[in-house]
């Protein structure tokens, strides 16, 4: 008997304690989904990850600072500085330049056939030059200018002589001169392109246009009297072309014009062989083919 009523008792106390410690168990659970909001309702594990995942490739932006601020300037400065670099760089690689100068002429022997009977004669003498230019700076070595320039020569006396005697005594010539004008193309090829003093080869070819005159002395009147002068009683012209080279020397003045180590300006001096197809003797407006060298001073910027 004893037996038979213990054993229900200590059934119904072991259903007892199971469903206490099930209840302090759930308490417990939900105190700590209460204290740990990542395992409250409605949060997914999956979700956890992404957030992490998220807060590991894009880091917080550091705070903006003054040294921040000023690095920031100056690399958009720097941007805009090598921009502006890669202007200046074109504008001085390939920039204008002009020139200005002016010198005299050297005649060379010309030999003409034709002229005296006795052998050859020169068809010019000295005189003098000017020189206007302008054209590209392609880099510190080569350069392609526009060049127009006038010379003027006197007419050799031995000349005016062979004309009087040719027209006995009649034509009365007493002085001429030549003047050529031209236009040519002229590339300039700076050999020491980053000295102070150095040298340069040039060269050109173009349009010529020379005129010869015959002049005679004819009584003028001015506020004085009366005095002779020299007036033009006969000439001729003609075009053609010719070509032109030599070289020069130079000294720079200050630095590069456009911020470089180089200086743009400078101050030249040059001699170039010159050599224009003037119509042969035979012909009514020609004395035969021209020569000269022209020495030209000036300033190149």
């Amino acid at each position: 008997m004893t037996l038979t009523h213990r054993g229900p008792l200590i059934g119904r106390a072991s259903v007892f304690a199971a469903a206490v410690l099930l209840a302090v168990g759930v308490a417990n659970g939900q105190s700590t989904a209460a204290n740990n909001p990542s395992l409250s309702p409605g949060y997914s594990s999956s979700q956890s990850g992404l957030t992490e995942f998220a807060s590991l490739a894009v880091p917080a932006a550091p705070a903006p600072s003054s040294a921040a601020g000023g690095g920031s300037a100056e690399g958009q400065y720097g941007q805009g500085g090598g921009s502006n670099g890669q202007h200046n760089g074109f504008i001085r690689n390939r920039s204008w330049t002009f020139e200005a100068g002016g010198g005299f002429n050297a005649p060379v022997n010309n030999v003409k056939s034709g002229v005296v009977p006795s052998g050859p004669i020169k068809v010019i003498t000295w005189g003098g030059n000017f020189t206007l230019g302008g054209g590209l700076r392609f880099n510190h070595r080569f350069s392609v200018l526009g060049e127009y320039q006038f010379m003027a020569d006197k007419l050799p006396a031995a000349l005016i002589s062979t004309i009087n005697t040719a027209t006995g005594g009649t034509a009365g010539i007493t002085a001429g001169n030549t003047h050529i004008n031209s236009i040519t193309g002229s590339p300039v090829f700076d050999l020491t392109p980053k000295r102070t003093n150095g040298i340069y080869a040039v060269g050109g070819f173009g349009w010529y246009h020379k005129s010869t005159n015959f002049q005679t002395p004819e009584p003028q009147f001015s506020f004085y009297g009366y005095y002779y002068e020299n007036v033009t009683v006969a000439s001729f012209t003609s075009n053609q072309w010719g070509l032109n080279g030599g070289a020069g020397i130079y000294h720079r003045l200050g630095g590069g014009m456009y911020g470089g180590d180089v200086g743009h300006t400078q101050i030249f001096a040059e001699a170039r062989y010159t050599f224009i197809h003037t119509p042969p003797v035979t012909q009514n407006n020609g004395l035969g083919t021209t020569e000269l060298i022209p020495v030209t001073l000036g300033v190149r910027f």
